[in-house]
């Protein structure tokens, strides 16, 4: 997604790998520069914590009734809820109203983060870790998740560098393991999109530097055994962000 202009601020792809605007090869490309480039690795970290606020709960508000009637005009449905007779998009004025929109509120969005201070957000008072990381890879060292835990908020954001379908029947389960334990269930995750987990208290008390992430694959309900029971796909050791 990166312009060729964006070589003067090459760590805008570290923001656009977090906030899962890149494509696959993009996003590999980036998780691989992460794992080889120590200096990769910490502008990926400092942009997960950049922007881990903005997943902040919003609280919910309830659309006004001319929304949907423009979400239905955009898609050119008719009150039926059925598509109409096509027109020509790319003379449509409105969708590009819209697509203008949006971008400006991207833009919005990152330039907001940029001008926060970074130093405000990396430690809790009295130097308290805030945040912590995993890169959860294959044997073959490949990158196949980031995993952000905010620990301020208790709660997870587990990132696939390769957005790919599940295999049929089977689901991606990610497990904590504390060193000298057995592993701990953490929940279900997508293969193709970002997954925020909830960190209960149980969880929190074994996140440590000691401790590893690992991603099995279950049957879709997750594992019938409380522990792995499929493969394990990838692992990766927990750091401080």
């Amino acid at each position: 997604m990166s312009a060729s202009g964006d070589n003067e601020q090459p760590e805008l792809r570290f923001a656009e790998y977090v906030l899962g605007v890149l494509d696959a090869d993009e996003r590999a490309a980036v998780a691989h520069e992460a794992e080889t480039r120590a200096e990769a690795a910490i502008a990926l970290q400092a942009w997960q914590r950049r922007l881990m606020p903005l997943a902040e709960p919003i609280a919910a508000l309830a659309p006004a009734p001319y929304v949907w009637a423009r979400i239905c005009d955009a898609l050119q449905m008719n009150a039926s809820g059925r598509i109409a007779p096509r027109r020509n998009l790319w003379n449509d004025l409105r969708l590009w109203r819209s697509l203008g929109v949006g971008a400006l509120a991207m833009s919005l969005v990152l330039a907001f983060v940029l001008m926060m201070p970074l130093a405000a957000r990396r430690t809790r008072p009295g130097n308290r870790i805030e945040y912590m990381a995993a890169t959860l890879q294959q044997t073959d060292g490949v990158a196949e998740w980031t995993a952000t835990m905010d620990l301020r908020h208790a709660r997870m954001v587990v990132v696939p560098a390769t957005p790919a379908p599940a295999p049929s029947g089977r689901a991606a389960e990610l497990w904590l393991i504390p060193a000298g334990e057995k592993p701990v269930a953490v929940g279900m995750i997508a293969l193709d999109r970002p997954t925020t987990i909830a960190l209960n208290s149980a969880l929190m008390a074994r996140l440590g530097p000691t401790a590893m992430l690992a991603v099995s694959l279950e049957p879709a309900g997750g594992s019938p055994t409380g522990e792995p029971s499929g493969p394990v796909v990838a692992k990766g050791a927990i750091g401080a962000a």
